[in-house]
């Protein structure tokens, strides 16, 4: 009874721990050739990143939707992450939705992310704390006195053009 509890718990551990993979074909928009990550969705009724802002103040908090951006940075430890440039300097961050896949570490150029848009607000407070971890001066402390606002997203689903 004992082996089989441990060959069925090693049977869940090696099964839950699977990556998604990414699709074996390439998928075509708008005569553009993209590779998949995550869940395939449909791009048709994508956004520009640069409508963003004004999509999230009129709708409310969250809005699931497809974008199309630039990738402006990905996380180079496993891809679990990455930044889309914005207008104004501004950027966007995506997650991946339960870490349930990653892109290419030099992952560059255009995207289209399908999954939930949203703001998040970093407090005064906290601000003033992340800056002095990062050893900022007494001055530079003192001069944060807004919270900041933040465009986020979670994506169930990543198109990366070749």
């Amino acid at each position: 009874m004992k082996n089989q509890l441990i060959v069925l718990l090693t049977l869940v551990l090696v099964f839950s721990c699977k990556e998604r993979q990414t699709s074996r074909t390439p998928v075509q928009v708008q005569s553009k050739t993209y590779h998949l990550f995550g869940d395939s969705f449909n791009p048709d009724s994508m956004i520009s990143i640069d409508k963003l802002p004004q999509n999230i103040s009129n709708m409310g908090d969250t809005l699931q939707l497809a974008l199309k951006g630039t990738i402006k940075e990905v996380c180079t430890k496993k891809g679990c992450w990455m930044k889309l440039s914005m207008a104004n300097n501004s950027e966007l961050m995506v997650r991946f939705k339960d870490y349930g896949f990653f892109v290419p570490l030099d992952a560059s150029g255009e995207v289209i992310v399908h999954g939930n848009a949203f703001l998040s607000e970093t407090s005064v407070e906290d601000l003033r704390h992340y800056a002095e971890d990062a050893g900022a001066s007494a001055e530079e402390i003192a001069a944060i006195i807004a919270p900041k606002i933040s465009y986020n997203f979670e994506a169930d689903g990543v198109l990366i053009a070749e």
